[in-house]
């Protein structure tokens, strides 16, 4: 398959997990893709791993990350615009009810909101007519979990905020789509500890239907028919891919 044949299209995030399976999938099917991260080892091995690839340092938490972005690639020899917009990059955090400080709350929204607002509002000027935009939101907005009530509140805002964007740039046929992950096989949740981990992982998979964690291609695969043709007559929609988890 060669859908992206020709077409250029920027993954934040997209130097791990369903960002870097993504990414890879891309340059396979001949697009020539970006990629942001903050972690420069992970941004060197990226660029290793697929030729041709160009891999940024931007950190989704700055208030200027957009504005940072759109010169990275203004900057680029042939700023050709973009075909495709995938905004993936952010974080999860658990904290008690109790616990939640300006701070731990602040952080989150930066990175998991407001950052996806302002590449948004930077990049739409570089963005093809008929460009697509994904967003990466997960089932933590809908399950509930008593200690992730902050970073469920970032998923559920840019679902809400996604809908807009796609009513907004309908005009310039530009297709806005989230995409909503269920327990995907990543380290996204290194930062709890082993056996909280193991705990959490056995739990939410004991709630899924396919009885098994899903893997960052098989999300990836989700977003990738989202910024391709194939999607041509889909946009304000939220495409699940987690096992039928969020259908319990």
């Amino acid at each position: 398959m060669a859908r992206f044949s020709g077409k250029r299209v920027l993954v934040t995030g997209g130097t791990n997990g369903i960002g870097l399976a993504g990414a890879r999938r891309l340059a396979d099917e001949g697009a020539q893709v970006i990629v942001t991260g903050t972690n420069a080892e992970r941004l060197e091995s990226t660029r290793a791993a697929i030729p041709g690839v160009l891999a940024w340092s931007n950190d989704a938490g700055a208030p200027d990350t957009g504005t940072t972005l759109a010169a990275q690639l203004a900057g680029t020899s042939t700023d050709t615009g973009l075909d495709g917009l995938w905004l993936n990059a952010g974080y999860a955090d658990i904290a008690p009810v109790g616990d939640i400080t300006a701070e731990f709350f602040d952080r989150m929204m930066a990175v998991n909101v407001r950052a996806i607002f302002l590449h948004i509002a930077a990049l739409a000027p570089h963005l093809n007519d008929g460009a697509s935009i994904v967003v990466t939101s997960s089932t933590g907005s809908v399950e509930g979990s008593p200690v992730a009530t902050v970073y469920a509140a970032t998923k559920g805002a840019i679902e809400a905020a996604a809908r807009g964007w796609a009513t907004a740039l309908a005009e310039r046929n530009i297709r806005v789509n989230t995409l909503v992950p269920g327990n995907i096989d990543t380290d996204f949740r290194r930062f709890m500890d082993d056996d909280t981990r193991d705990k959490f992982n056995r739990e939410v998979v004991g709630r899924v239907p396919l009885r098994r964690a899903g893997t960052p291609d098989e999300a990836a695969a989700v977003a990738l028919f989202l910024l391709s043709t194939d999607a041509a007559y889909v946009t304000g929609a939220r495409y699940f891919a987690d096992g039928g988890l969020s259908k319990r």
